[in-house]
């Protein structure tokens, strides 16, 4: 065994300490300099319980709730998703499916139906054990015709949930879906307890996760303390955790700075080089299929026309936004949100990258019959990092192909409730979805709750109940190509960039060696995957 391995191999037998790491390894001809240097970083890098981190967010607001099913952005994914609460499933840093609250899954033969064997032993922080009766009132929280969920869309397939014993689950599913046990990990779909007489208690935030709710004032702050009977071994280990809504990004920054806090997103990609110069402070990225969009209400006028949103797709100067809104930190944007973490991307040749063409947008402008004519975009800084600069740039080269844009200028508080979906034309982002048939259900098919472009389209909605039931991997992808085109050629939002997430924290925050990047702060789980190093 190399030397390297077998440091490796004995830094893991833990518990051992510094003085039984190097007599073991000094035993095995490995020098005292090398040997300790090796514990030290092995050391370094092991998770330790301990400490209070405060963390600042963006995406929250006053009109923040504990309702998982009234989820809308980050502050609060990170909170009930990654903080309070656990789902049935979770996706690793690697990008694997594995089980979280359930133990294991089993489709029918044409994967219509869905058995979940739950794990049994895991309480709430009520000290009620869950059971399958606590699994079937928190999906059916988001499913019926008057449901207000968000995740609607997901769970629309879902004919019928059922209990079969205490630790069993059935789901039913209008038609064959494989990627149903992916589909459960959906931040929305946490399990609550029960309420006797149906429904679940979302109220009081109570739920399996790593920490217990303490504090919650929308907009502004939450408390979590760590969960004394977590069921996850090694995780959760912060004492406590204070997230805070900072929208301004100069504010954050000087908190962190200031060593007011831990743990910083979204950085200011203009100043993020000074932030790197700092001893005491770690900046890191991580690339995945976040991206901008600027959706447009296709269902009515003056955006029922696709001219105008062609217009609109070819007015936009990409490069030029991944250059100075991004500075690099990312790619852009095809106008379809299958992202370079997807397995079914289509490629340049499948779908041409559209290039900034002031003709081609003028040509397409007067066909629709704006000539003279000016619209607006609503934008805020929580709208994605860089928004209103974006949409700054935007209005210069479009004005190239004569195309009139005001940008009207949002409040940050509570531009998710009443300005996105609400407004004709916005700002926009979303985090990367695992699979292109959840990215495509949640925010594109005809009925979705969250298709904020207002879109339809029959061939598309079609394609995707086809795709969803196929099983041949190659067939898969001509679908989903296909829908990708569609979407491109005559889809309702410009998505002009796929942005990595940035991220700083003090230098005593541990890190893991891999990171996820389906979401911003390791997926939100950094609240049970970090820990104060020091």
């Amino acid at each position: 065994m190399k030397q390297k391995e077998f440091l490796e191999s004995l830094a893991k037998s833990r518990p051992l300490s510094r003085r039984g790491f190097m007599q073991q390894a000094t035993a095995a001809g490995v020098s005292a300099v090398v040997a300790s240097s090796f514990f030290d970083k092995a050391e370094a890098a092991m998770p330790k319980s301990g400490g209070d981190m405060r963390q600042a967010i963006t995406g929250g607001g006053t009109s923040d709730v504990l309702d998982p099913a009234q989820t809308l952005d980050s502050y609060m994914i990170n909170v009930s998703f990654g903080q309070l609460r656990n789902n049935l499933t979770e996706i690793e840093p690697s990008g694997q499916l594995v089980g979280e609250l359930a133990e294991g899954w089993e489709p029918s033969a044409d994967a219509t139906r869905w058995t979940f064997k739950l794990r049994q032993g895991v309480e709430f922080h009520n000290g009620k054990t869950m059971d399958a009766n606590d699994v079937v009132e928190s999906f059916n929280h988001h499913r019926g015709e008057d449901t207000k969920s968000a995740a609607k869309g997901i769970v629309a397939p879902i004919e019928d949930v059922k209990a079969d014993g205490n630790d069993t689950v059935v789901f039913t599913l209008a038609g064959g879906n494989a990627d149903f046990p992916f589909l459960v990990s959906d931040y929305h779909l946490v399990i609550c307890p029960a309420k006797d007489g149906g429904g679940i208690d979302w109220e009081s935030g109570t739920g399996t996760g790593g920490y217990v709710l303490e504090k919650f004032e929308p907009g502004v702050t939450s408390v979590v303390t760590k969960n004394p009977n977590y069921w996850k071994e090694g995780r959760a280990h912060f004492d406590s955790v204070e997230n805070l809504f900072i929208a301004d990004v100069a504010a954050r920054t000087n908190a962190l700075r200031g060593g007011e806090l831990h743990v910083i997103t979204n950085l200011d990609l203009k100043t993020v080089h000074l932030l790197e110069r700092l001893q005491d402070v770690q900046v890191f990225h991580t690339n995945g299929n976040k991206h901008a969009t600027m959706p447009m209400h296709s269902n009515k006028p003056p955006f029922d026309n696709n001219d105008l949103r062609l217009a609109m797709k070819y007015a936009i100067d990409r490069e030029e936004m991944l250059k100075k809104i991004v500075k690099g930190y990312g790619e852009v944007g095809n106008d379809h949100p299958v992202g370079p973490a997807n397995i079914y991307r289509a490629t340049p040749e499948e779908v041409p990258q559209r290039q900034y063409d002031p003709d081609k947008a003028a040509h397409h402008f007067k066909k629709a019959g704006m000539e003279g004519q000016t619209i607006k975009f609503h934008t805020a800084d929580t709208a994605f990092e860089g928004a209103v600069d974006a949409a700054e740039l935007y209005t210069e080269s479009a004005k190239k192909a004569g195309i009139s844009l005001e940008v009207v200028r949002e409040p940050n508080d509570g531009y998710w409730s009443n300005v996105w979906l609400v407004k004709p034309w916005v700002a926009s982002y979303w985090g990367g979805r695992p699979t292109e048939d959840w990215v495509f259900s949640q925010i594109y098919s005809s009925g979705a709750d969250w298709n904020e472009a207002f879109w339809e389209h029959e061939k598309f909605n079609k394609l995707l109940v086809e795709a969803r039931a196929e099983l041949d991997t190659d067939r898969r992808r001509e679908l989903y190509v296909e829908m990708q085109l569609i979407l491109n050629e005559e889809g309702g939002s410009v998505i002009p960039l796929f942005m990595a997430y940035t991220h700083a924290a003090t230098k005593n925050i541990g890190l893991p060696e891999q990171m996820a990047n389906n979401w911003e702060l390791d997926g939100h789980k950094n609240a049970e995957r970090w820990w104060f190093a020091s």
